[in-house]
């Protein structure tokens, strides 16, 4: 039997080093991502006040709405027609109808509230911003016991999460926050003796926003997670066609879990999941076919003689 390498091991036996530099290259990793983190916290923090501005607009753009409903004869507060022209005045498609609308008010009820909110939206901004840098470290960091087919194959997946969390990010900011806050602000009640008015805080209006954002951007990674466990092959596409029934049914509770408690926010989320579910069936079998091209190829086939 030879004792020589295939190639692919040779490489990795050339990659081998002590555990001394095994921990400075660590180390060295950790204080590019501590940085990168730190320096995005400064910017986001030094332009808090204008994000916060950005992420109040689906709030403004809502608020704007109501009261131009409000102006019309037989106003519906419930009429979802509404809801659809919001998401069409986020999108730029329609332009809010002309009203004389109150300005927007948001509270803070402790003294640093405020500045502990923005701390918080700087320091989510600065993990969001920073992300493709952190996992690009994760990658640098692990890929010399990889090998070369491996390598390759995580490639388009650090490149995909990263768009698949701003297309969540984007469903959220156009869609979601529109609808919400139209549907909350609907629930406001004006009469001769009492006024019972929407007027969140500062800290309540940027849970809401982080935990939307994290519910899609995370949900939306679900091609890359089922796809690597079919790479690994802990996944196939038969078992995902088999279990289709009992992932929508999971997708649903989650959807219900981490959006607000309506049905139309549900679907909002349920409906995009369950397409991804199936892109993932597809991607996971396009990594079968080429796995099988690849054995066949390579002669691994057993042939009987």
């Amino acid at each position: 039997m030879s004792d020589e390498l295939n190639p692919d091991d040779a490489e990795i036996e050339a990659s081998r080093a002590p555990l001394l530099d095994h921990l400075v290259e660590l180390r060295k990793r950790l204080i590019i991502c501590v940085g990168a983190v730190i320096i995005a916290f400064g910017i986001c923090f030094a332009f808090s006040n204008e994000i916060y501005t950005f992420l109040l607009q689906p709030f403004v753009k809502a608020n704007a709405l109501i009261e131009a409903q409000k102006a019309m004869p037989n106003h519906n507060p419930f009429d979802l027609k509404h809801a659809f022209d919001l998401i069409k005045v986020m999108i730029g498609l329609k332009e809010l109808p002309a009203a004389d609308t109150q300005k927007l008010e948001l509270i803070f009820t402790a003294p640093l509230e405020f500045f502990f909110t923005k701390m918080k939206m700087a320091g989510f901004g600065a993990l969001v911003l920073t992300f493709p840098v952190l996992a690009w470290q994760v990658y640098a960091f692990v890929a010399p016991g990889l090998y070369k087919k491996e390598r390759m194959a995580f490639l388009p997946f650090l490149s995909a999460s990263p768009i698949l969390f701003t297309i969540g990010g984007a469903m959220v900011y156009y869609f979601m926050l529109p609808f919400v806050m139209w549907f909350s602000l609907s629930q406001e009640l004006s009469t001769t003796a009492v006024d019972v008015a929407l007027t969140p805080k500062v800290s309540d209006y940027l849970t809401l926003v982080t935990t939307l954002l994290l519910a899609f951007g995370l949900c939306f990674q679900l091609p890359v997670v089922v796809s690597l466990l079919g790479l690994a092959g802990l996944v196939n596409s038969n078992m995902l066609r088999e279990g289709r029934r009992y992932a929508i049914v999971a997708v649903f509770v989650v959807a219900a879990l981490f959006t607000p408690p309506d049905p139309i926010s549900q679907l909002m989320l349920a409906i995009p999941i369950c397409l991804l579910y199936e892109a993932s069936i597809w991607c996971v079998w396009l990594i079968e076919r080429r796995r099988k091209k690849q054995d066949e190829a390579a002669g691994t086939d057993i042939v009987p003689v």
